[in-house]
């Protein structure tokens, strides 16, 4: 989290996989980054990145993150990546954009469509490889998201209608959301919580985020 003290958390991801020649350092590939300067006026998100690998591509999983993707983008002479149905992003990006379908190019990542509507208006992507869930906004840890008692919590404007067929079937051993820290224990388990008792916990989750927001 760039930014600790926000109040929605901004979380931003890099995730390592095999170069496509199969040897030398992996490939790093950067989901939805936010992009402060360090105290010395240094590019602080590039040092993160410089110890695992080169940047292969940024991502954009969610119509509203488009967050410093082209900055870091431009930066490492790397396209950002969006899903080939979202609209509206690509002209609001100023780097190069490749498109990508049912996985993320040759990362190992399949491609999970979590919403596709315009109301409320949004366009989500989520990355699944098997083990690591990547979840922009759908689902968070940060306090606004969660009622009391949970560790995971559905967006507060979807936990009428949680997403719960895109996630059918999917058990991870660790999340990582776009607003809060990731879970790296029974992440399956929190995951299935969230979803299961979104509607029932709603009026809890709706009290908690009014006492936070007026500071209560």
């Amino acid at each position: 989290m760039a930014h600790p003290e926000e109040a929605m958390q901004r979380a931003s991801h890099a995730v390592t996989v095999p170069n496509e020649e199969g040897g030398g350092a992996p490939d790093v590939w950067v989901i939805d980054p936010v992009d402060p300067p360090g105290p010395d006026g240094s590019d602080q998100l590039d040092e993160l990145l410089s110890d695992p690998g080169s940047v292969a591509g940024v991502v954009c999983c969610l119509d509203r993150h488009k967050r410093d993707a082209a900055a870091v983008a431009t930066r490492h002479d790397v396209a950002v990546w969006i899903p080939e149905w979202m609209t509206g992003v690509e002209e609001e990006l100023d780097a190069p954009v490749e498109r990508f379908g049912s996985r993320l190019a040759d990362t190992g990542f399949e491609a999970i469509r979590v919403r596709n509507a315009s109301l409320p208006p949004w366009q989500e992507v989520a990355l699944f490889d098997g083990s690591t869930l990547i979840v922009p906004e759908a689902v968070g840890t940060n306090p606004f998201f969660r009622a009391g008692g949970e560790r995971l919590g559905v967006h507060p404007m979807l936990r009428l209608i949680p997403p719960r067929a895109p996630f059918a079937g999917i058990d991870p051993d660790r999340i990582l959301v776009g607003h809060g820290e990731g879970i790296h224990d029974r992440a399956g388990e929190a995951l299935a919580d969230a979803l299961a008792g979104a509607r029932r916990r709603a009026p809890s989750a709706y009290l908690n985020a009014l006492r936070l927001a007026i500071g209560r």
